[in-house]
């Protein structure tokens, strides 16, 4: 079977993918500030990549069903190793953001193409398992990727983007050489001709929603628990890497291992609400650390219950969306990235106001996510036992 040979490959794809987009990230403030940016500038400089993703992720899922998903990718790897070498070469601000705006531009087409790629390839029945893989490829990926960038920064600091451009286009020829278009699209024929925006309704923009909301309380989190941690358990830089590390491996071998058997057992609807608990759970233990042990714990307890939501609810979108799986997943995507725009700046404000606001408004936000979940889940989402039949 197609899904076999083909999910390895794009596990490894989209490892490597996200291991060259974290070897950037905590070397990128301080090479813009080298070049002259202010802390404005940098906080644009962050902003338009996202900007750019939530424009662009719907325009590429809905190519990658007219064209196919791997040019699509390709595209998307081959902008990643383009930005990654101009900002590397980079000695005017202008630069920089010329990069940033490419590589968020053509990188948008890399999720909504894997997880179309893997819709195409999977049953319904195993859907979930195939999205919790490339969900625990991207987690790893930032895993290792900010410690590979931190090792290349002490020899200067554009090496990290010269090795992220090269691990990029090693990232493209693995593509180009391993990757099989998948046969068939199972997302049809007529849906293929169907606008962008028709994936966006019904059951669809519920789940569109809760992402939004999901994403957003996570950036939020992500934005200010450095500074919260540091306050109440007095951690540095070493800690938190270590911590975030410990999460982040959690989150991935939750997402690669048993994603596919919950959502197999108990159907995605069950793993979304599940997964939304214990997030919320999460957030308010978040408040009660005190050391470092605590905090890797609390953080790896919101860690695994935010892990399942994502995979889950990209496999539920694709059985459930009437348009195809990359207009559908490129909106998914879109909708993540509008919470990464939004998370960080009103967590800093709310951080501003008291240094736990951002986890109890991050708890508040996925209760509501729960709840509009199950008040608006129609009856005829897909349960493991529908999907048999």
């Amino acid at each position: 079977m197609q899904s076999k040979s083909a999910l390895p490959i794009l596990f490894i794809v989209m490892f490597l993918v996200m291991v060259g987009f974290g070897i950037i990230i905590p070397v990128l403030p301080f090479y813009a500030e080298e070049i002259g940016a202010n802390p404005t500038e940098l906080g644009l400089l962050m902003a338009v990549y996202s900007l750019m993703q939530l424009l662009f992720a719907p325009v590429w899922g809905h190519v990658s069903d007219r064209v196919g998903r791997k040019p699509v990718m390709m595209i998307g790897i081959a902008g990643l190793a383009f930005s990654f070498f101009i900002q590397a070469i980079s000695t005017e601000l202008w630069m920089l953001f010329t990069a940033r705006i490419l590589g968020g531009i053509l990188s948008s087409a890399n999720m909504p193409s894997a997880m179309a790629y893997v819709a195409d390839i999977t049953t319904e029945e195993n859907r979930g398992k195939g999205m919790g893989i490339v969900g625990a490829a991207t987690g790893l990926g930032f895993v290792f990727g900010p410690a590979i960038g931190g090792v290349f920064s002490k020899m200067s600091l554009s090496m990290p983007f010269f090795i992220a451009s090269a691990s990029s286009f090693i990232t493209l020829f693995l593509v180009l050489l391993l990757l099989k278009e998948p046969k068939s699209k199972k997302s049809g024929p007529a849906k293929e001709k169907q606008s962008i925006w028709s994936a966006f309704n019904g059951t669809v923009s519920v789940l569109l929603i809760v992402q939004l909301f999901i994403s957003l309380s996570l950036s939020g989190l992500e934005a200010t628990f450095a500074y919260f941690a540091a306050k109440k358990a007095g951690l540095g830089t070493v800690e938190l890497g270590y911590i975030f590390m410990i999460m982040g491996f959690g989150s991935a071998m939750v997402q690669g291992g048993l994603v596919g058997k919950w959502t197999k057992k108990y159907g995605e609807n069950a793993v979304i609400q599940g997964g939304m608990m214990v997030s919320a759970v999460g957030f308010g233990v978040i408040l009660l650390v005190h050391n470092f042990l605590t905090a890797a714990i609390y953080l790896t307890i919101f860690g695994l219950g935010n892990g399942v939501i994502r995979p889950s609810v990209s496999s539920l979108l694709t059985k459930t969306s009437e348009a195809g799986h990359g207009s559908a997943t490129g909106l998914l995507s879109s909708f993540d990235s509008l919470g990464r725009i939004i998370g960080p700046p009103l967590g800093g404000w709310l951080f501003s106001l008291s240094i736990g606001l951002p986890y109890i408004s991050g708890a508040i936000m996925t209760i509501v996510a729960f709840i509009l979940f199950l008040s608006f889940r129609p009856k005829a989402m897909p349960t493991k036992m529908e999907s048999l039949e």
